[in-house]
Protein backbone atom coordinates (compact mmCIF):
# COMPACT_ATOMS: atom_id res chain seq x y z
CA UNK A 1 0.00 0.00 0.00
CA UNK A 2 2.98 2.40 0.77
CA UNK A 3 4.44 1.59 -2.74
CA UNK A 4 0.94 2.51 -4.18
CA UNK A 5 0.74 5.80 -3.01
CA UNK A 6 4.48 6.63 -3.41
CA UNK A 7 3.91 5.50 -7.22
CA UNK A 8 0.81 7.51 -7.50
CA UNK A 9 2.98 10.58 -5.70
CA UNK A 10 5.29 10.04 -7.70
CA UNK A 11 3.23 10.03 -11.06
CA UNK A 12 1.39 13.40 -10.14
CA UNK A 13 4.78 15.19 -9.73
CA UNK A 14 5.75 13.96 -13.43
CA UNK A 15 2.41 14.79 -14.51
CA UNK A 16 2.54 18.31 -12.73
CA UNK A 17 4.14 21.15 -15.03
CA UNK A 18 8.09 21.57 -14.73
CA UNK A 19 7.03 25.41 -14.03
CA UNK A 20 4.86 24.65 -11.07
CA UNK A 21 7.59 21.93 -10.09
CA UNK A 22 10.04 24.54 -9.36
CA UNK A 23 10.75 25.71 -5.79
CA UNK A 24 8.63 28.96 -4.82
CA UNK A 25 6.16 28.81 -7.82
CA UNK A 26 1.99 29.67 -7.49
CA UNK A 27 -0.33 27.22 -8.03
CA UNK A 28 -3.38 28.65 -6.65
CA UNK A 29 -5.60 27.04 -4.31
CA UNK A 30 -8.71 28.22 -5.61
CA UNK A 31 -10.51 28.83 -8.70
CA UNK A 32 -8.50 31.82 -10.33
CA UNK A 33 -11.30 34.87 -11.66
CA UNK A 34 -11.02 36.45 -14.98
CA UNK A 35 -13.24 39.81 -14.81
CA UNK A 36 -14.05 40.46 -18.43
CA UNK A 37 -15.27 44.11 -17.98
CA UNK A 38 -17.29 44.18 -21.47
CA UNK A 39 -20.34 41.82 -22.67
CA UNK A 40 -20.35 38.46 -23.65
CA UNK A 41 -19.20 37.82 -26.91
CA UNK A 42 -16.79 40.56 -27.99
CA UNK A 43 -13.03 40.70 -28.65
CA UNK A 44 -12.08 40.66 -25.05
CA UNK A 45 -14.56 38.20 -23.98
CA UNK A 46 -13.42 35.76 -27.00
CA UNK A 47 -9.84 36.32 -26.24
CA UNK A 48 -10.03 35.59 -22.39
CA UNK A 49 -11.62 32.55 -22.73
CA UNK A 50 -9.19 31.03 -24.76
CA UNK A 51 -6.83 31.92 -22.59
CA UNK A 52 -8.24 30.77 -19.29
CA UNK A 53 -8.50 27.56 -21.23
CA UNK A 54 -5.03 27.08 -21.77
CA UNK A 55 -4.20 27.99 -18.31
CA UNK A 56 -6.08 25.64 -16.00
CA UNK A 57 -4.15 22.65 -17.08
CA UNK A 58 -0.67 24.20 -15.88
CA UNK A 59 -2.76 26.16 -12.88
CA UNK A 60 -4.34 23.02 -11.80
CA UNK A 61 -7.00 24.99 -11.25
CA UNK A 62 -10.27 26.44 -12.70
CA UNK A 63 -10.04 29.91 -13.96
CA UNK A 64 -13.53 31.57 -14.40
CA UNK A 65 -14.01 34.36 -17.13
CA UNK A 66 -16.73 36.69 -15.14
CA UNK A 67 -18.45 39.43 -17.42
CA UNK A 68 -19.14 42.48 -15.65
CA UNK A 69 -19.51 45.05 -18.26
CA UNK A 70 -20.28 49.34 -17.80
CA UNK A 71 -18.41 52.25 -17.92
CA UNK A 72 -16.12 51.52 -20.81
CA UNK A 73 -15.02 48.59 -18.79
CA UNK A 74 -13.73 50.30 -15.76
CA UNK A 75 -16.54 48.64 -13.39
CA UNK A 76 -14.46 45.88 -14.41
CA UNK A 77 -11.38 47.06 -13.79
CA UNK A 78 -11.95 48.85 -10.66
CA UNK A 79 -13.09 45.39 -9.25
CA UNK A 80 -9.79 43.64 -10.30
CA UNK A 81 -8.23 46.62 -9.09
CA UNK A 82 -9.20 46.48 -5.76
CA UNK A 83 -9.67 42.90 -4.97
CA UNK A 84 -7.18 41.20 -2.48
CA UNK A 85 -3.78 41.05 -4.30
CA UNK A 86 -3.23 37.19 -4.16
CA UNK A 87 -3.22 36.59 -7.80
CA UNK A 88 -6.57 34.74 -7.63
CA UNK A 89 -7.82 38.32 -9.74
CA UNK A 90 -7.29 39.12 -13.15
CA UNK A 91 -8.84 41.76 -15.68
CA UNK A 92 -9.06 41.75 -19.07
CA UNK A 93 -9.36 43.87 -22.38
CA UNK A 94 -7.29 46.59 -24.44
CA UNK A 95 -4.50 47.68 -22.32
CA UNK A 96 -5.15 51.36 -23.86
CA UNK A 97 -7.81 51.62 -22.22
CA UNK A 98 -5.97 50.83 -19.22
CA UNK A 99 -3.60 53.55 -19.86
CA UNK A 100 -6.73 56.05 -20.81
CA UNK A 101 -8.89 55.47 -17.81
CA UNK A 102 -7.38 58.40 -15.54
CA UNK A 103 -7.46 61.08 -18.38
CA UNK A 104 -11.20 60.35 -19.17
CA UNK A 105 -11.53 60.44 -15.29
CA UNK A 106 -13.02 57.49 -15.48
CA UNK A 107 -10.75 55.21 -12.76
CA UNK A 108 -7.37 56.39 -10.86
CA UNK A 109 -5.39 53.84 -12.91
CA UNK A 110 -2.39 54.13 -14.84
CA UNK A 111 -0.62 51.02 -17.65
CA UNK A 112 2.39 51.04 -15.08
CA UNK A 113 0.25 49.74 -12.15
CA UNK A 114 -1.13 47.10 -13.75
CA UNK A 115 1.49 43.39 -14.52
CA UNK A 116 0.58 43.15 -18.33
CA UNK A 117 0.20 40.02 -20.36
CA UNK A 118 -0.83 40.11 -23.80
CA UNK A 119 -2.14 37.45 -26.06
CA UNK A 120 -3.08 39.18 -29.77
CA UNK A 121 -3.28 42.64 -31.59
CA UNK A 122 -6.25 43.57 -33.05
CA UNK A 123 -7.15 45.65 -35.87
CA UNK A 124 -10.02 48.34 -35.85
CA UNK A 125 -12.38 48.34 -38.40
CA UNK A 126 -15.24 50.60 -40.18
CA UNK A 127 -18.18 48.36 -41.39
CA UNK A 128 -21.63 49.70 -42.98
CA UNK A 129 -25.02 48.01 -43.06
CA UNK A 130 -25.94 46.80 -46.28
CA UNK A 131 -28.87 48.96 -46.48
CA UNK A 132 -27.10 52.14 -46.12
CA UNK A 133 -26.26 52.82 -48.92
CA UNK A 134 -22.27 53.35 -48.23
CA UNK A 135 -20.40 50.64 -50.54
CA UNK A 136 -16.52 52.41 -49.65
CA UNK A 137 -14.89 54.44 -47.12
CA UNK A 138 -14.74 57.32 -49.57
CA UNK A 139 -18.49 57.77 -49.69
CA UNK A 140 -18.82 57.06 -45.88
CA UNK A 141 -15.84 59.76 -45.26
CA UNK A 142 -17.82 62.31 -47.40
CA UNK A 143 -21.31 61.76 -45.85
CA UNK A 144 -19.34 62.18 -42.27
CA UNK A 145 -17.94 65.76 -43.46
CA UNK A 146 -21.65 67.13 -44.97
CA UNK A 147 -24.01 65.67 -41.91
CA UNK A 148 -22.32 63.83 -39.52
CA UNK A 149 -24.29 64.64 -36.53
CA UNK A 150 -27.15 62.56 -38.21
CA UNK A 151 -24.77 59.45 -38.59
CA UNK A 152 -24.92 57.51 -36.12
CA UNK A 153 -21.76 55.10 -35.22
CA UNK A 154 -21.69 51.80 -32.97
CA UNK A 155 -18.92 51.52 -30.87
CA UNK A 156 -18.39 49.55 -27.67
CA UNK A 157 -18.50 52.97 -25.57
CA UNK A 158 -16.22 56.63 -24.73
CA UNK A 159 -12.27 54.58 -24.48
CA UNK A 160 -13.09 51.88 -26.80
CA UNK A 161 -11.07 50.73 -29.83
CA UNK A 162 -13.82 51.92 -32.22
CA UNK A 163 -14.48 54.91 -30.61
CA UNK A 164 -10.31 55.62 -30.49
CA UNK A 165 -10.72 55.23 -34.26
CA UNK A 166 -13.43 57.18 -35.10
CA UNK A 167 -11.59 60.01 -32.31
CA UNK A 168 -8.55 59.56 -34.75
CA UNK A 169 -10.69 60.03 -38.07
CA UNK A 170 -11.83 63.14 -36.61
CA UNK A 171 -8.51 64.76 -35.71
CA UNK A 172 -7.25 64.16 -39.32
CA UNK A 173 -10.57 65.07 -41.55
CA UNK A 174 -13.02 67.41 -38.80
CA UNK A 175 -15.51 65.21 -39.86
CA UNK A 176 -18.49 65.08 -37.20
CA UNK A 177 -20.62 61.73 -35.61
CA UNK A 178 -23.01 60.41 -33.96
CA UNK A 179 -21.39 58.63 -31.45
CA UNK A 180 -23.52 55.14 -30.42
CA UNK A 181 -22.46 53.60 -27.43
CA UNK A 182 -23.13 49.96 -26.53
CA UNK A 183 -21.54 47.47 -23.41
CA UNK A 184 -19.24 46.08 -25.62
CA UNK A 185 -18.10 45.31 -29.68
CA UNK A 186 -20.80 42.54 -29.68
CA UNK A 187 -23.56 44.37 -29.22
CA UNK A 188 -21.92 47.58 -31.43
CA UNK A 189 -21.89 45.33 -33.87
CA UNK A 190 -25.11 43.68 -33.80
CA UNK A 191 -26.43 46.99 -33.55
CA UNK A 192 -24.98 47.85 -37.24
CA UNK A 193 -26.14 44.37 -38.62
CA UNK A 194 -29.58 45.04 -37.19
CA UNK A 195 -29.70 48.42 -39.26
CA UNK A 196 -30.27 50.20 -35.80
CA UNK A 197 -27.41 52.32 -36.70
CA UNK A 198 -25.79 52.42 -40.27
CA UNK A 199 -22.11 52.36 -39.35
CA UNK A 200 -20.30 50.41 -36.74
CA UNK A 201 -16.18 50.90 -35.68
CA UNK A 202 -15.68 47.62 -33.77
CA UNK A 203 -12.68 45.29 -34.11
CA UNK A 204 -12.47 43.15 -37.17
CA UNK A 205 -12.84 39.93 -34.71
CA UNK A 206 -15.87 41.18 -33.88
CA UNK A 207 -16.73 41.56 -37.21
CA UNK A 208 -15.45 38.82 -39.25
CA UNK A 209 -18.02 36.55 -39.21
CA UNK A 210 -20.93 38.93 -40.08
CA UNK A 211 -18.69 40.23 -42.81
CA UNK A 212 -18.22 36.78 -43.98
CA UNK A 213 -21.84 35.95 -43.88
CA UNK A 214 -22.33 39.40 -46.36
CA UNK A 215 -24.17 41.58 -42.95
CA UNK A 216 -21.59 43.57 -42.91
CA UNK A 217 -19.59 45.52 -45.62
CA UNK A 218 -15.62 46.41 -44.29
CA UNK A 219 -15.22 49.89 -45.33
CA UNK A 220 -11.71 50.29 -43.78
CA UNK A 221 -9.39 48.79 -41.52
CA UNK A 222 -7.22 51.13 -38.91
CA UNK A 223 -3.93 49.51 -40.50
CA UNK A 224 -0.57 49.88 -41.99
CA UNK A 225 -1.78 48.00 -44.94
CA UNK A 226 -4.88 45.98 -46.59
CA UNK A 227 -6.27 43.30 -43.99
CA UNK A 228 -7.13 40.15 -45.38
CA UNK A 229 -9.88 37.85 -43.72
CA UNK A 230 -9.11 34.45 -44.06
CA UNK A 231 -11.32 32.16 -46.43
CA UNK A 232 -13.10 29.86 -44.08
CA UNK A 233 -15.64 27.52 -45.04
CA UNK A 234 -17.75 28.59 -48.57
CA UNK A 235 -16.68 32.54 -47.68
CA UNK A 236 -13.56 33.32 -49.55
CA UNK A 237 -10.65 35.75 -48.69
CA UNK A 238 -11.48 39.32 -48.07
CA UNK A 239 -9.28 41.79 -48.32
CA UNK A 240 -10.30 45.10 -46.07
CA UNK A 241 -8.65 48.13 -47.85
CA UNK A 242 -6.22 49.87 -45.12
CA UNK A 243 -8.05 53.81 -44.19
CA UNK A 244 -4.42 54.93 -45.54
CA UNK A 245 -5.94 54.47 -48.85
CA UNK A 246 -7.39 57.52 -48.39
CA UNK A 247 -6.22 59.09 -45.40
CA UNK A 248 -2.15 58.23 -45.85
CA UNK A 249 -0.97 60.14 -42.51
CA UNK A 250 -3.38 58.95 -39.92
CA UNK A 251 -1.84 56.98 -37.04
CA UNK A 252 -2.53 52.85 -37.22
CA UNK A 253 -0.70 51.78 -33.73
CA UNK A 254 -0.93 48.34 -32.89
CA UNK A 255 -4.25 47.58 -30.28
CA UNK A 256 -3.36 45.51 -27.92
CA UNK A 257 -5.09 42.57 -25.90
CA UNK A 258 -4.24 40.64 -22.90
CA UNK A 259 -5.05 40.00 -19.42
CA UNK A 260 -3.32 41.51 -16.26
CA UNK A 261 -3.01 41.87 -12.47
CA UNK A 262 -2.75 44.76 -10.11
CA UNK A 263 1.14 45.54 -9.16
CA UNK A 264 1.35 44.11 -5.52
CA UNK A 265 0.91 40.48 -6.23
CA UNK A 266 3.36 38.14 -4.66
CA UNK A 267 6.58 37.86 -7.06
CA UNK A 268 6.08 33.93 -7.57
CA UNK A 269 2.56 35.06 -8.96
CA UNK A 270 4.32 37.20 -11.87
CA UNK A 271 7.61 34.83 -12.02
CA UNK A 272 4.79 31.54 -12.82
CA UNK A 273 2.25 33.51 -15.24
CA UNK A 274 5.65 34.98 -17.10
CA UNK A 275 7.20 31.35 -17.55
CA UNK A 276 3.65 30.34 -18.59
CA UNK A 277 3.13 33.12 -21.13
CA UNK A 278 7.09 32.00 -22.77
CA UNK A 279 5.50 28.53 -22.60
CA UNK A 280 2.17 27.49 -22.91
CA UNK A 281 0.65 30.90 -24.22
CA UNK A 282 3.24 31.33 -27.31
CA UNK A 283 2.90 27.93 -28.00
CA UNK A 284 -0.82 27.69 -27.86
CA UNK A 285 -2.28 26.84 -31.49
CA UNK A 286 -5.84 27.93 -30.12
CA UNK A 287 -4.74 31.61 -29.77
CA UNK A 288 -3.00 31.41 -33.11
CA UNK A 289 -5.93 29.78 -34.89
CA UNK A 290 -8.42 32.44 -33.48
CA UNK A 291 -5.80 35.41 -34.37
CA UNK A 292 -5.70 33.83 -38.44
CA UNK A 293 -9.26 33.25 -38.29
CA UNK A 294 -9.69 36.51 -37.59
CA UNK A 295 -7.44 39.08 -38.92
CA UNK A 296 -5.78 39.52 -35.78
CA UNK A 297 -1.87 39.27 -34.94
CA UNK A 298 -0.77 36.66 -32.12
CA UNK A 299 1.44 38.81 -29.69
CA UNK A 300 2.19 36.74 -26.79
CA UNK A 301 4.60 39.39 -24.89
CA UNK A 302 4.58 40.58 -21.56
CA UNK A 303 6.16 42.44 -18.82
CA UNK A 304 8.24 45.54 -19.68
CA UNK A 305 8.17 44.95 -23.47
CA UNK A 306 4.41 44.77 -23.02
CA UNK A 307 4.11 48.37 -21.34
CA UNK A 308 6.74 50.06 -23.86
CA UNK A 309 4.66 48.05 -27.04
CA UNK A 310 0.88 49.14 -25.88
CA UNK A 311 2.68 52.97 -24.68
CA UNK A 312 2.73 54.07 -28.42
CA UNK A 313 -1.13 53.26 -28.28
CA UNK A 314 -1.65 55.03 -24.85
CA UNK A 315 0.03 58.02 -26.04
CA UNK A 316 -1.44 58.53 -29.88
CA UNK A 317 -4.76 58.15 -27.78
CA UNK A 318 -4.99 59.82 -24.37
CA UNK A 319 -3.59 63.26 -26.84
CA UNK A 320 -7.20 62.02 -28.88
CA UNK A 321 -8.96 62.63 -25.91
CA UNK A 322 -7.75 66.17 -24.78
CA UNK A 323 -7.76 67.62 -27.97
CA UNK A 324 -11.26 66.62 -28.80
CA UNK A 325 -12.27 67.96 -25.25
CA UNK A 326 -12.96 64.21 -23.80
CA UNK A 327 -10.00 64.30 -21.39
CA UNK A 328 -10.77 65.53 -17.67
CA UNK A 329 -6.90 64.93 -17.27
CA UNK A 330 -4.13 66.46 -19.16
CA UNK A 331 -1.80 63.23 -20.35
CA UNK A 332 0.71 65.89 -19.51
CA UNK A 333 0.05 66.02 -15.93
CA UNK A 334 0.13 62.01 -16.36
CA UNK A 335 3.32 61.61 -17.60
CA UNK A 336 2.26 61.02 -21.24
CA UNK A 337 4.13 63.40 -23.49
CA UNK A 338 2.72 64.48 -26.88
CA UNK A 339 3.56 62.44 -29.59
Amino acid sequence: MLRRHLLAATAAGIAAPATLRAQGAWRPERPVTLIVPWAAGGSTDQMARIVAAELEGPLGQRVVVVNQPGASGSIGTRNALEAPKDGLTWAAGAAVDVGCYKVLGLLDTQLADWNLFFAVANVNVLVANPQSGFRDFGAALEALRTRGQGIGVATAGVSSAGHNMMEALRAATQIQYRHATYDGGNPAMIATVSGETPLGAVLLVEAAEMIRARRLIPLAAQAENPVTLAAQGNAPAIEVPSVRRWLPNIPAPLNYFGIWSAKGVPDNVVQTMTTLWTTTIANSQRLKDYANSRAALFTPISGQAAHDEAWKMVRQTAWLYFDGGKAQVSPETLGIARL
